[in-house]
């Protein structure tokens, strides 16, 4: 039987004590049927909750899949912004995410007031934000963009224009180096996992196995170096992949190498794997693990289904204007990957 008693780690305050067995698995899925409720998994999620959800992917598929859900009831295996679009995008739905306390270091970098701060010091900029932003941010901002659209999203803003680019400062470098655009201002943010996967560390991946792809993602801090190796000659051109994480999902799908090394979050492992067993995938860093993705742990989703928490709240003034910044994205072309 499915223990009933909820237990705090000591260590990093996530919800514990309940196992993913198969009585877990079956109170999970009989709890959603009768909440009418759809669950989902980021990527980075944890393997059981990802093989438990109805839908795995990226924040910003996963928010479009809410709003498209005939479902009542959200819950969003992810970290608090990406549950903060999914209320954005279907403010009519109950949205409820398995630990509110799962936040995102990139979304943490800047906040409403110092992008309205930002702004003033450059007026008439356009502001283009990433997803991996919070509503208030959102509700800041001129468009918002994906990693996979980014480059087209700036291409698309009048070149006289100044642009504010947001919060992650290695996708800026490279928005900026794509474009060639110098009136292009990049926020000083980061993802603490993502910067954490460094060049050395790619260089010395790849020199242990020259005929492997390399799918990197644009806010790793090992981006450039991956770049670097390309131009020198170093790694073939065709074997540099810089993707969100759901285009390696598709990269993977379409490969013939047969190994990848992986520069993101450990995660994605998982659903690659899934998607091309016969491929070896490793990590470029097999320390890169978001602590507050793996805040969603079973315990946490159980909890979340049978007492129906954590909701998700977002000012109906906020989400509005929020929205507006989501829609001028998605009008410019398709989102395609999310983060």
């Amino acid at each position: 039987m499915v223990a009933t008693a909820y237990v705090e780690r000591t260590s990093d305050g996530a919800y514990d004590g309940i196992e993913a067995d198969a009585s877990w698995r079956a109170e999970v899925l009989e709890l959603a049927r009768q909440r009418d409720a759809v669950i989902l998994a980021h990527n980075y999620q944890l393997p059981e909750i990802q093989d438990i959800a109805h839908h795995t992917g990226d924040s910003l598929a996963l928010s479009r899949i809410a709003a498209a859900s005939e479902a009542s009831t959200i819950i969003f295996c992810g970290v608090h912004f990406m549950a903060e679009t999914a209320k954005i995008l279907a403010p009519q739905k109950t949205v409820l995410i398995p630990d509110e306390r799962a936040g995102c270091s990139l979304a943490d970098s800047i906040t409403g007031a110092q992008l309205r701060e930002w702004k003033a010091e450059h007026p008439g900029a356009v502001v283009v934000s990433y997803v991996n932003t919070t509503a208030e941010v959102k509700a800041e901002t001129d468009i918002c963009c994906t990693s996979s659209n980014a480059v087209d999203v700036v291409a698309s803003i009048p070149a006289d224009r100044e642009v504010l680019f947001l919060p992650d400062q290695f996708l800026g470098a490279h928005v900026k180096r794509e474009t060639g655009r110098e009136n292009l201002h990049i926020w000083a943010g980061e993802c603490h996992v993502h910067a954490g996967i460094n060049g050395p560390e790619l260089a010395a991946r790849a020199a242990e196995d020259p005929e492997a792809d390399l799918f990197i993602h644009p806010e790793c801090g090992c981006a450039t170096s991956a770049l670097y190796l390309a131009g020198e000659g170093i790694v073939p051109a065709n074997q540099v992949r810089i993707l969100s994480t759901g285009d390696m999902i598709t990269a993977a799908r379409g490969t013939t190498a047969k190994s990848v090394l992986v520069a993101t979050e450990i995660g994605m492992l998982h659903q690659l794997r899934k998607a091309a067993p016969e491929i070896d995938f490793r990590a470029v860093n097999d320390r890169a693990s978001c602590k507050y993705m793996k805040m969603i742990t079973p315990t946490a989703l159980l909890r979340c289904l049978r007492e129906n928490k954590d909701e998700v709240h977002v000012d109906p003034e906020t989400a509005k204007r929020a929205q507006a910044s989501v829609q001028r994205m998605i009008e410019i072309g398709k989102p395609g990957g999310g983060e």
